[in-house]
């Protein structure tokens, strides 16, 4: 039995498939848009038609931009000698918050997982591999620690081998604030083995 009108059922499906949204909190913000005025209204949905009809992945590092290239490639001041490789745009974000990087990025738009019929021409691996000339020193590569991300970390490192660029990986291990005893066995294995002198 359908208890409110098929128009709301419908926003509430939409709002269901975006990531980490449930059932729950898709009729909340479903009855939260409901309570606005018509203009907050209007200018959420046109905001969201000029997002996904304006915005494009960077011609340079494939992260997501309104530009042809985006603010961080074409910002004077970034080391154009260092390439942070991540997945998705999202990444890149996380890692500018930190305001300890100042290098270029890649975003690759997904990791190999070849259970799942994702090959390296599903990702932005060529794009990289154009990308990498002699003014590139070091390649970081900070990708997700599950099996894709090491099997996009393995392949990109073969990848690139014969071009004689060092590439490196961002550190994983126990975060800030955890006790050892709540770390899994991997956590504490990778953090072991990437120890670093005090």
């Amino acid at each position: 039995m359908q208890f409110t009108s098929e128009s709301i059922e419908h926003v509430v499906e939409l709002l269901s498939t975006l990531p980490t949204i449930g059932k729950k909190t898709a009729r909340r913000l479903a009855f939260h848009l409901l309570r606005q005025p018509q203009e907050f209204v209007d200018q959420f949905a046109s905001a969201m038609v000029q997002m996904r009809t304006g915005v494009r992945e960077c011609s340079v590092c494939c992260t997501f931009t309104d530009r042809e290239v985006c603010a961080i490639c074409s910002h004077e001041k970034r080391d154009r000698s260092v390439i942070c490789v991540v997945e998705q745009p999202s990444d890149v974000m996380a890692i500018e918050k930190t305001n300890d990087y100042r290098g270029l990025y890649h975003v690759l738009h997904g990791a190999l997982s070849p259970l799942d019929g994702i090959g390296p021409d599903d990702i932005r691996l060529h794009e990289l591999l154009s990308r990498l000339n002699m003014q590139v020193h070091e390649l970081i590569l900070a990708l997700n620690p599950n099996v894709e991300g090491e099997v996009t970390t393995q392949y990109i490192a073969k990848m690139v081998s014969p071009l004689a660029i060092p590439v490196t990986r961002i550190a994983r291990g126990v975060p800030m604030g955890s006790d050892l005893e709540f770390a899994d066995d991997a956590t504490l294995a990778r953090a072991l083995e990437g120890r670093t002198p005090v």
